[in-house]
């Protein structure tokens, strides 16, 4: 029978090749942040839902340089439901804008477009009620549609640019190929891909996992 096992020489040349294309794989990765249902609030709305001059309670540091979740929680009110407790995130920003899952829009009886967020024109409105006051938002909410963060010189060393749409494979038991993810490159911004729940538990993903985007 003839000998199949390989040399010394070969074997070394294929773990080379091996490890090389997991660092050039893992080179191209980020971790996953896992995205609830949440609220960012102008201040003229957080000013009659919580109060004039009221400030968002810090709690808890999200992924992204700056962003935070706030102890204050308010509830969304729609035409078939109501979501309570749904967190406000800050800082506050200059339009309010509300992200929720699909699923979560059946509850309202609304339906939230796929959309990047800021992008706001032609979405539904809801009803925001906080502890001092309510809110009728006239457009604002979304499905945010899953993207990724990345700095400038993370961004370069992967050979991506802002705006550009990749495909993103996720591991694990249900892992998958996710197309149509946008890339968003700022120096703001730190390296970060964020799904919702409804998608993170669709793949049985958690905060932390690692995506990794496919190029080829």
């Amino acid at each position: 029978m003839e000998n199949s096992q390989f040399t010394q020489e070969e074997f070394l040349r294929l773990v080379v090749r091996l490890v090389v294309e997991e660092l050039h794989k893992w080179q191209l990765s980020v971790p996953v942040g896992v995205s609830n249902r949440h609220i960012h609030l102008n201040r003229a709305d957080m000013d009659i839902l919580f109060g004039p001059g009221s400030e968002l309670t810090r709690v808890k540091d999200l992924g992204q340089p700056g962003q935070y979740a706030s102890a204050e929680t308010v509830t969304l009110k729609g035409p078939k439901g109501e979501l309570k407790r749904v967190r406000v995130l800050g800082p506050l920003r200059n339009e309010s804008q509300v992200e929720i899952s699909v699923g979560d829009g059946f509850i309202l009886g609304i339906r939230p477009p796929v959309r990047e967020s800021g992008k706001l024109e032609g979405t539904p409105g809801v009803k925001v009620i906080g502890p001092k006051g309510e809110v009728e938002l006239k457009r604002g909410v979304i499905a945010a549609l899953r993207h990724i963060h990345l700095d400038p010189a993370t961004a370069e060393n992967m050979g991506v640019q802002d705006k550009q749409i990749v495909r993103v494979e996720l591991g694990g038991p249900r892992g998958a190929v996710l197309n149509n993810v946008l890339l968003r490159v700022s120096d703001i911004y730190a390296p970060e891909m964020h799904i919702d729940v409804e998608e993170a538990n669709a793949l049985g993903v958690i905060n932390d996992d690692r995506a990794f985007i496919l190029l080829d």
